[in-house]
C-alpha cells in the first residue's frame, strides 16, 4: 500500500460529495460486524462518518477491518456514495465511505469507560483519563466553539482599531484582590514574582504609552477557593480605550455580545441592554448580578410596619434597618410550612435572624408573625405586598438593608429554581452600574477598593474620598447574564492627585503606595490620557452560552476542589535540588494526632 494523505475531514461530507474518492483519518468510535458486512464509524475532530467493507472489498483490507476496535488510530482511502439506510443521527447520515485501502495507525487498549455521550461516568474517573474523555462529542464540541469564539473576538476587536498586546505573566505583587500565587527567583534570592490576577495595571501602562485600545486573551491566576464558575488558572478576554467615556465602553462591548451570539448561537440579541444602578439591583433583586428572567421581586415594607410593636420588626427599623418582603404569588399550593421552615434554614445562612411568613390559602390563612401585629399594621402590610388568597409572603428584616436583601435575594433563586419558574431559553443581559467605590472589611478593620484603586469615582463623590467612603460610587460596571456576572470594569483614575486620595482612603501610606506602585504613579507624571476598559471571564461566556453548569467543561484540563488535576497528579512535590536552587526550606505543619 502506498503512501496515504488525508484529503478530507469526516464530518465535513454531505451527499453532493458522493462519488468522490477520498482519504479520511480518525479514531474508530464503534465497530459492528454483520458477517459478510462491516460498518465502522469513524470519528475526527469534525464528526463522524461510516465506513463500510463489504465482499466486495479486498480480502486483506477486509481482514484487517475484522481486527478493528474501539479507539483503533485508522486512515482509509475510498469511494463516498449514498447510504442505503440514512440516519438523522449523525451530520453525514447521508454517506457512507465505501473502503479500498486500510492502514491501522496505532492500536488501543480497552479504555476506562466507554467513550460515548451515554455512558454515566464518575467525575473522579473522567478527570483521570481527560484525554479520553476530550473523545466524547458533548466535551470536544464545547473547546472548539470556544476556539470559534477566540476568532471571532480578535476579528471584532481589529475591525475596530485594537492593537492586541501580551503582557507579562511573572510581575510584581500588589496587594488588594485574592491571594497571589508566588514564583520564587533563582537569580534574585528572597524574592518573588506573582502570576497575574489580571494585566490591570499593565492595560493601563499601554494606555499611557499610546496604543489608544488594547485587548489581549490573557490567562490570569487567583490562590482562591474554587466553586462551579472558579479556577485557579482562567482566561479574560481583556481590553482598555482611551479618550472614552463609560458609555462607549458598554456600547461596543454590546456590539461584540451581538455579534458572537449571532455567529456562535444564531440567536439574535436585542441592544442597547438595560442598565441597572447598583442600588436599584439589590434593592430589586437582593443581588449585584441579579437574575431578571423571572419576577419575585423585593418589595420594601418597611413604612407599612413602621411603628409596630412587632419586635424583630421593631429592632430593625430603630437601628436604621429595613423591612422587606418577596410575594410568591400562587405559590401557597407550593410552599407548604415544611418548605418554608426549610427557607428560613437556608436565610438563616446569609446572615439574617429568620423568615417571617404568611401562607393565604382558601381553606385557611397560617403565619409566624401577623398576630403580633395590629389589624392595621397587618391590613397595610398586606396591602404594601400586594398579598392575596393563594399567596405565600416570606419577609426578613435586619439593621443592614443590604444584607436582608441579599438573603432574601437567595431565597428568590432558590424558590424559583425549585419550582421551575425560570425560562431557561432566554438570554437577559444588562448591566450594573454606579457601584459602590469601596466596602468595609470588618476583618481589616478598612476601607476596600470593590473594584481595584484605581477606579474613577463618579464626579459627585470625587470630594468625599478620604471625609466620606461609604458614600462614594465608582463609575463602574459589569454585564451580568442571567445572574452571572459574564464581565466587568470601570474608567480608571488618570489624575495622580485624586489617586493620592484613593489610596489614603484605603489606609496606604505614601511609601507603602510608591513601593506597591511606583512605577505606575511614575507613569502619571507624563501624561495620562483618560481612559477606561473591562474584562470578561471566558471560561464563564462559553459556559453560559453552551448551557453547561461548571466552567470545567469548556476547559481542556482543568483543576478540581483542592486545586490540583487529577490526570497528571499536580501539585507535586520537587526534586529537594530544585529547592536549594531557589534557596527554599520547605517547614511543613505537623500532622495532627489522632485520638487515643
Amino acid at each position: 500500500m502506498g503512501n496515504l494523505r488525508r484529503t478530507r475531514y469526516c464530518g465535513e461530507v454531505r451527499l453532493p460529495d458522493a462519488g468522490q474518492e477520498m482519504v479520511v483519518a480518525g479514531s474508530i468510535a464503534k465497530c459492528r460486524d454483520k458477517g459478510g458486512i462491516i460498518f465502522a464509524d469513524l470519528r475526527d475532530t469534525t464528526g463522524i462518518l461510516q465506513l463500510v467493507f463489504d465482499d466486495g472489498t479486498d480480502r486483506d483490507v477486509f481482514a484487517k477491518a475484522q481486527s478493528l476496535r474501539s479507539e483503533y488510530v485508522v486512515i482509509a482511502k475510498g469511494l463516498l456514495r449514498e447510504r442505503d439506510a440514512k440516519t438523522t443521527k449523525i451530520a453525514t447520515g447521508d454517506v457512507e465511505l465505501y473502503v479500498s485501502e486500510l492502514r491501522v495507525l496505532s492500536e488501543a487498549e480497552t479504555t476506562p469507560f466507554e467513550i460515548r455521550d451515554e455512558v454515566s461516568v464518575k467525575d473522579e474517573l473522567r478527570l483521570k483519563y481527560r484525554y479520553l474523555d476530550l473523545r466524547r462529542e458533548s466535551m470536544h464540541q464545547p473547546l472548539m466553539v470556544r476556539s470559534r469564539i477566540c476568532q471571532i473576538v480578535r476579528n471584532y476587536f481589529c475591525d475596530h482599531h485594537f492593537t492586541e498586546i501580551e503582557t507579562p505573566i511573572l510581575m510584581k505583587s500588589t496587594p488588594e484582590g485574592a491571594r497571589d500565587y508566588l514564583v520564587p527567583s533563582r537569580v534574585q534570592p528572597g524574592r518573588f514574582y506573582a502570576l497575574p490576577q489580571s494585566p490591570q495595571l499593565y492595560k493601563q501602562l499601554l494606555m499611557l504609552s499610546g496604543f489608544d485600545r488594547y485587548f489581549q486573551i490573557a490567562r490570569c491566576f487567583r490562590d482562591e477557593d474554587l466553586r462551579a464558575d472558579r479556577q485557579p488558572e482562567f482566561t479574560q478576554i481583556d481590553l482598555e480605550m482611551s479618550f472614552v467615556d463609560d458609555n462607549d465602553i458598554m456600547t461596543l462591548n454590546e456590539g461584540l455580545i451581538k455579534t458572537l451570539w449571532k455567529e456562535i448561537l444564531n440567536v439574535d440579541v436585542a441592544t442597547p441592554f438595560q442598565r441597572m444602578p447598583w442600588d436599584e439591583a439589590m434593592n430589586r433583586f437582593g443581588s449585584d448580578k441579579p437574575d431578571t428572567r423571572f419576577g419575585l421581586e423585593i418589595l420594601d415594607v418597611s413604612e407599612a410596619v413602621r411603628g409596630t410593636e412587632f419586635v424583630p420588626f421593631k429592632a430593625a427599623l430603630e437601628a436604621g434597618g429595613t423591612v422587606r418582603c418577596i410575594n410568591c404569588k400562587g405559590m401557597a399550593d407550593k410552599l407548604t410550612r415544611k418548605n418554608i421552615d426549610k427557607l428560613a434554614a437556608d436565610a438563616k445562612t446569609y446572615g439574617i435572624k429568620g423568615l417571617a411568613y404568611t401562607r393565604l390559602t382558601t381553606e385557611n390563612e397560617t403565619s409566624s408573625f401577623e398576630k403580633f401585629l395590629t389589624e392595621e399594621e397587618k391590613a397595610a402590610l398586606r396591602a404594601a405586598a400586594g398579598l392575596e388568597t393563594g399567596d405565600v409572603l416570606l419577609v426578613a428584616a435586619d439593621a443592614n438593608w443590604v444584607k436582608a436583601c441579599t438573603a432574601l435575594g437567595q431565597i428568590r433563586l432558590l424558590v424559583a429554581k425549585k419550582y421551575d419558574l425560570i425560562d431557561q431559553s432566554k438570554f437577559n443581559f444588562l448591566w450594573v452600574t454606579d457601584f459602590p467605590l469601596f466596602e468595609y472589611s470588618e476583618e481589616e478593620g478598612r476601607w476596600m477598593a470593590m473594584h481595584h484603586p484605581f477606579t474613577l469615582p463618579r464626579a459627585d463623590c470625587i470630594d468625599k474620598v478620604e471625609s466620606d467612603p461609604g458614600a462614594c460610587y465608582a463609575v463602574a460596571y459589569d454585564i451580568v447574564l442571567n445572574g452571572v456576572e459574564m464581565g466587568g470594569g470601570s474608567m480608571r483614575i488618570n489624575d495622580p492627585a485624586l489617586q493620592q486620595h484613593m489610596f489614603k482612603a484605603l489606609g496606604f501610606t505614601e511609601e507603602r503606595a510608591r513601593t506597591c506602585f511606583g512605577f505606575l504613579m511614575d507613569a502619571y507624571r507624563y501624561g495620562a490620557p483618560p481612559h477606561g476598559g473591562m474584562a470578561y471571564g471566558l471560561d464563564r461566556m462559553v459556559m453560559l452560552m453552551l448551557g453547561r453548569d461548571s466552567i470545567r467543561d469548556v476547559i481542556a484540563f482543568p483543576k478540581v476542589q483542592n486545586a490540583g488535576e487529577v490526570m497528571s497528579g499536580c501539585p507535586d512535590v520537587v526534586d529537594p535540588k530544585q529547592l536549594e536552587d531557589l534557596h527554599i526550606l520547605c517547614e511543613l505543619p505537623a500532622a495532627p494526632k489522632s485520638a487515643e
